[in-house]
């Protein structure tokens, strides 16, 4: 079974996940912002044997300690999708805009489409592109923890912001309804930042999608 252990990371409070199998203790990190030894030391703590670095996408509080963190613990970096390339290659430029450590380009080990799979152990977790926020958004999804990593796509009474480059309004209200809500009702998802919450509580009560 999928376990996982969220620890916000940078000023900016960014929900990285420690995800992992718990049968053979193999795991990801999804989006690792920054704070890199702090991250390792709860990995180490928590007895798991990294693996891979999964991006849901690449602003700066995403995957700013993702180059550092590839290279101190040999990682394969997963994701996101393509459309996400000009963030990547932007973060050096996005670490000294909004006053993060130093920041590294890197090249990702395998890039993603909507409808992959992406596994650790003997979970497998499903890849829904799902744009708007940026263009190469992902969200991974695990239907037996019906558990999602939603990324800045959804907040607990709120959605990502859509004013930075290659963001569209339209386009995520899109994603939310028919990449996420399908997912189902009782789904958890862990957001980028802020609480976690279900989709269907988003459904009723979010007032940006609410009814939808």
């Amino acid at each position: 079974m999928l376990r996982y252990h969220t620890l916000p990371v940078t000023a900016f409070q960014q929900n990285c996940s420690i995800v992992w199998c718990d049968e053979t203790m193999k795991a990801a990190i999804i989006d690792p912002g920054g704070e890199v030894p702090r991250l390792l030391e709860v990995a180490d703590r928590l007895g798991v044997q990294l693996e891979q670095i999964w991006l849901t996408h690449a602003h700066i509080d995403h995957a700013g300690g993702t180059a550092r963190l590839a290279r101190e613990r040999q990682l394969s970096i997963v994701g996101p999708h393509p459309g996400d390339r000009f963030w990547i290659d932007a973060l050096p430029q996005q670490g000294a805009m909004f006053g993060f450590p130093a920041a590294e380009a890197f090249e990702p080990d395998r890039w993603l489409a909507d409808g992959d799979t992406v596994q650790i152990g003997q979970c497998t977790l499903q890849v829904r592109h799902c744009p708007g926020h940026t263009p190469g958004h992902v969200v991974f999804f695990s239907p037996e923890a019906r558990r999602a990593f939603v990324g800045d796509v959804l907040f607990a009474g709120s959605i990502g912001r859509t004013d930075f480059p290659g963001g569209d309004y339209q386009t995520l209200i899109d994603s939310i309804t028919q990449r996420l809500w399908p997912m189902g009702d009782d789904v958890v998802f862990i957001p980028g930042h802020g609480p976690e919450s279900t989709f269907g509580r988003e459904r009723r009560t979010n007032p940006f999608v609410g009814g939808t």
